[in-house]
């Protein structure tokens, strides 16, 4: 299936020792006109070229734990490490400081990637794997014309203690709709008030065409995760807040919902002077913030807690059993948000766990449903 929508890629550069790779075959076949550029390497380069994508063998581990810290919650997280960057310009987005290149680039070499996750899976068959590819890239940003979906999807569903998270600010889903996913695969979308994501995702896909995606995935028989994070408090977020929960509510059927998760927008320090560099024209960064245990600006505690709980209960108000988590926030804030600490019930890793067992009906041999502490 050719893709309808605009493809942000205009030259592709690929290492010689991957061009017989599906991704670039994929990539050939569904962009005929790009021109592409094969060299020995591709070298690194501290300058944007707009519309490049770099296509080279990566030599890193493709299987990786999510790079949390011990001062806060920790999820438990597992990356699936497909590539770096973006391109949807998101203001606060964190990949601006992180990388020093800024051009998109993929990794060609995916039968060493596929041989990787299946490898870790079959190391701990009782452990129950939770894995995504969105943490250095957008999962489905580019998915329409690399295919890497059709690879990854279907090897989730044959691993029956391992679960894919792909996450997405794009409405690039039509690929998914065929493939054998065996309810292993679930596809998630990061959330916001309308007026923050006309303001400060600007190349993200509006609103309703991600809540109408979503949509289209469970008919498909996917599950699905949000994430509101970052939540930004600027004068009218209640309205704008609920006004996305309430065209959510409209559109999705809250028993295919795995998880939603809330973060309050935190940046490292050197990251603002990136954001007002980049992004002259945005405010984010003027709020009133404290730098965190972990070294991060962080809302002052009221204001987090506030947006937290407001949050809570709208979502508890539309199902009561659904898991509900924060990112990267400590034990005292969750007490005073959820009445709990996350050690109370195991862990932030066992509480999502659970819900995989509870919503997905995923558990490896010797996990029961009532593993996690109620």
């Amino acid at each position: 299936m050719k893709p309808t929508f605009k493809t942000p890629i205009t030259h592709l550069v690929v290492e010689r020792i991957v061009a017989e790779s599906p991704v670039v075959h994929s990539l050939r076949e569904r962009l005929p006109q790009v021109p592409v550029t094969y060299l020995d390497k591709v070298p690194e380069s501290h300058k944007k070229i707009p519309g490049l994508l770099e296509i080279v063998h990566y030599k890193g581990r493709f299987w990786r734990s999510c790079p949390g810290t011990r001062i806060y919650e920790c999820c438990g997280y597992q990356i699936v490490h497909i590539g770096t960057q973006c391109s949807l310009e998101c203001t606060y987005c964190i990949l601006q400081a992180y990388f020093e290149s800024p051009n998109l680039r993929i990794f060609g070499n995916l039968d060493d990637l596929l041989a990787e996750v299946q490898s870790v899976a079959a190391s701990a068959p009782h452990r129950l794997f939770r894995a995504g590819t969105g943490e250095f890239t957008d999962s489905l940003l580019l998915d329409p014309w690399t295919g890497l979906s059709r690879h990854l999807v279907p090897l989730f569903g044959r691993l029956p203690n391992a679960v894919l998270e792909l996450k997405t600010k794009t409405d690039h889903v039509a690929q998914l709709k065929d493939l054998d996913h065996q309810g292993h695969t679930l596809v998630s979308w990061s959330l916001n008030a309308e007026e923050i994501i006309r303001t400060q995702e600007p190349r993200s896909a509006s609103l309703k065409a991600r809540l109408h995606a979503a949509q289209q995935c469970a008919q498909w028989g996917y599950f699905l995760g949000f994430h509101f994070d970052p939540m930004i408090d600027y004068p009218a977020w209640r309205e704008g807040y609920r006004r996305t929960l309430q065209a959510l509510f409209e559109i999705v059927d809250p028993a295919r919902v795995v998880w939603i998760s809330l973060g309050a927008f935190r940046f490292m320090p050197d990251l603002k002077r990136v954001i007002q560099r980049r992004h002259p024209k945005s405010r984010i960064t003027t709020g009133e913030f404290i730098r965190g245990l972990d070294g991060k600006m962080r809302y002052f505690r009221d204001i987090r807690l506030e947006l937290y709980r407001w949050m809570k209960e709208a979502l508890h108000g539309w199902d009561p059993t659904l898991c509900v988590y924060l990112c990267m926030e400590g034990p005292w804030i969750w007490k005073h948000v959820f009445g709990f600490e996350p050690a109370q019930k195991g862990g932030l890793s066992a509480i999502l766990d659970k819900a995989v067992r509870d919503r997905m009906g995923i558990a490896p041999q010797g996990q029961g449903a009532d593993h996690a502490s109620e």
